[in-house]
């Protein structure tokens, strides 16, 4: 089995120091094989936001894989913003913008969708949807293959006026030809889990979406801090999503879905995920 820890939103600058530490704490008890950050880990990419949030995932000890949001790149710095937009988050958090995790059970990739040029919105270049079939054309059969991107590829619930990320059906196609089994993102502040076809019906397989609220901060818009808990094991997949209860994370609702021919396919009774509770 493997597990993924995937935090999002953590907007440190905004931070909420109880819901910090009992994250650090629950992830540390967890230990997952991956800890996954879909973007927006400062919220005005100053250099003491950034330092909190290296030290918080260095202090959770484990592998993170993260990719970068739109409010990791300078908003009021208009000559950071233009000439250096991501030159702090590559000092403090990670060198590359597309980050592989691959083992015998995972294949993770991460884009980078947020740009200087687009403020709040996301983009994915042709380059990028050409590597997303690149990176996992050698992974091995039977290995879950995910894709990480900060901006969303569906709407938020009820909400059918979401900006989605630009070139998103590009990618997504280029996802499914590539065998896609999750995509994990994060910028609406809303624990959502869907097939993507609900939104782009001309998909050929169930691609499923994990989208995450904001782990750790005050932005909270309108539900609690979550965070996703994914576990895999063969066939199986769970994507629980965990609240904050204002002492501890716990289990808001587990979704558990089986492998079929044309992808993920819901099942009523869910095996438990590698939760505490």
């Amino acid at each position: 089995m493997r597990t993924i820890a995937h935090i999002s939103d953590l907007h440190f600058g905004r931070e909420d120091p109880p819901v910090v530490a009992g994250l650090r704490e629950e992830l540390r008890g967890l230990r997952p094989s991956l800890i996954v950050v879909s973007g927006d880990l400062t919220q005005r990419a100053r250099r003491r936001q950034f330092a909190a949030a290296a030290d918080f995932l260095a202090s959770l000890g484990g592998p993170v894989l993260a990719v970068p949001g739109n409010h990791d790149i300078p908003l009021f710095d208009l000559f950071t913003r233009l000439l250096s937009p991501l030159g702090r988050y590559r000092r403090f958090i990670a060198g590359d913008l597309s980050p592989f995790h691959r083992d015998a059970e995972l294949a993770v990739l991460g884009i980078n969708s947020a740009r200087w040029y687009r403020f709040a919105e996301g983009q994915i270049s042709h380059t990028q949807i050409d590597s997303i079939r690149e990176r996992f054309a050698a992974v091995e059969p039977g290995a879950l293959r995910v894709l990480v991107s900060h901006h969303p590829f569906v709407p938020a619930p009820c909400d059918g006026e979401t900006v989605l990320v630009h070139r998103g059906p590009e990618a997504l196609r280029a996802a499914d030809q590539a065998g896609v089994d999750l995509i994990l993102t994060g910028h609406l502040h809303a624990a959502r889990v869907a097939d993507v076809r609900d939104s782009h019906p001309s998909l050929r397989r169930a691609m499923l979406v994990a989208q995450a609220g904001t782990s750790v901060s005050h932005r909270r818009r309108p539900e609690a801090n979550t965070y996703n808990l994914v576990s895999v094991d063969g066939p199986r997949l769970v994507v629980e999503t965990r609240i904050w209860t204002g002492a501890a994370f716990a289990c808001r609702d587990s979704l558990g879905y089986e492998r079929r021919e044309d992808g993920w396919a819901k099942v009523t009774q869910p095996p438990a995920a590698a939760s505490p509770s």
